[in-house]
């Protein structure tokens, strides 16, 4: 095993959860067009009788296991409400997990719509105890173990300036502390410069988004670049700069099949080893290769089997690169596929429950089971 990504623990959080950082919650395909649609996107039927309202509840149990990281179960509930008619729903709810290396997680989150979709507002607040047991730290060849404290928050507010474009301002604090289990796993982390990292940011982001659902959408693409400054002047220990740019896509064909695909790319400047870019890849823990720079590239396939049930094919790879005097990155590119099955559990939010298996090199392999997409 080796290092966890310490900035932006939120993004661990997230994906722990089987959640993205970026979706930590669903919108609603069923609400009015949105600026720049001329009608609303079509849903799933419902199997609810007439005049039945939907429950404004979300139960969805979590689980993930791979050899890295052992077995990991909890659950995620969430309150959805819809503020306007012109709105997509807003969701406020909380995961916990806890892992077979006795690690424990919780995240309480929200994301809200409101003043027909002009304004979007996300929070994340994370906590957590976290124990690793390193085969091989940092790609030195080096055993290590160690008790890992964690407490994090990230805000995000988005503004609609014209149709499917946004502004927005985002900002994070995290304080993450890695403590050797023994006296043998200190002098490692001392020895390698791997520090507590105290870290705080604000930075702008700018997004396209025509997608017609964010949890399964048909048709639309989407980008968001966006940056964070961490600086020693806002109360973290260091100063350095973060980039990222991801853009996704996506096309109906046959009798309700989806091809999507995804670009995303990470840049870190002068930021400290456990704070670089990192692989975003299903079967592959964050944090255990690192370099500056990361480009990936993934395609999937979703096939709608049933009104309620489809499956997923995707294959893609990612690539670390820029000067790196860690060694961290064993490799220059990591490959993964995978397949999975869904259940829609909300029809007319289209909101899912997602059984997933991924594979990638040197022993990378997970199975999940989350609420939505991989993205």
């Amino acid at each position: 095993m080796t290092a966890r990504k310490g900035i932006a623990r939120w993004l661990m959080v997230a994906a722990l959860c089987g959640v993205s950082a970026g979706r930590l919650v669903a919108q609603d395909s069923a609400a009015a067009p949105q600026p720049g649609q001329t009608s609303a996107p079509p849903t799933a039927p419902d199997t609810q009788s007439a005049g039945d309202e939907p429950s404004p509840w979300l139960l969805v149990p979590v689980v993930s296991s791979n050899p890295k990281l052992g077995t990991t179960v909890g659950g995620l509930g969430a309150f959805l409400r819809k503020f306007d008619a012109g709105s997509r729903v807003s969701m406020f709810g909380a995961t916990y997990q806890y892992t077979s290396t006795h690690s424990t997680i919780a995240a309480a989150f929200a994301r809200s719509s409101f003043r027909a979709d002009h304004h979007r507002l996300s929070a994340v607040g994370a906590f957590g105890y976290v124990k690793n047991d390193y085969d091989d730290y940092l790609g030195t060849g080096a055993p290590l173990q160690t008790n890992d404290d964690l407490r994090a928050v990230m805000v995000r507010y988005l503004y609609r300036l014209k149709g499917p474009w946004f502004l927005g301002a985002q900002g994070n604090a995290a304080n993450y502390q890695v403590i050797g289990e023994s006296a043998e796993d200190e002098f490692v982390l001392e020895t390698l410069g791997v520090k507590a990292l105290s870290a705080a940011s604000l930075g702008a982001t700018v997004m396209h988004d025509t997608r017609d659902s964010d949890d399964m959408p048909t048709r639309g693409w989407y980008l968001n670049i966006n940056n964070l400054a961490y600086r020693e002047s806002l109360g973290g220990s260091t100063s350095f700069d973060a980039y990222r740019a991801d853009f996704r896509a996506f096309w109906s064909h046959g009798r309700g099949h989806v091809l999507a695909m995804r670009q995303n790319n990470a840049v870190s400047v002068n930021a400290p080893v456990i704070a670089q870019s990192t692989v975003l890849l299903r079967g592959y823990k964050l944090g255990q290769y690192l370099a500056p720079y990361m480009s990936s590239l993934e395609f999937e396939e979703r096939l709608s089997l049933h009104p309620r049930w489809g499956a997923t094919l995707f294959a893609g790879a990612a690539a670390l690169y820029g000067e790196n005097d860690s060694h961290s990155a064993n490799n220059d590119v990591y490959p993964m596929w995978g397949a999975g099955l869904h259940f829609v559990i909300k029809p007319v939010q289209r909101m899912l429950v997602n059984f997933e298996y991924a594979q990638g090199v040197e022993d990378n392999r997970g199975v999940y089971l989350k609420f939505g997409y991989g993205w």
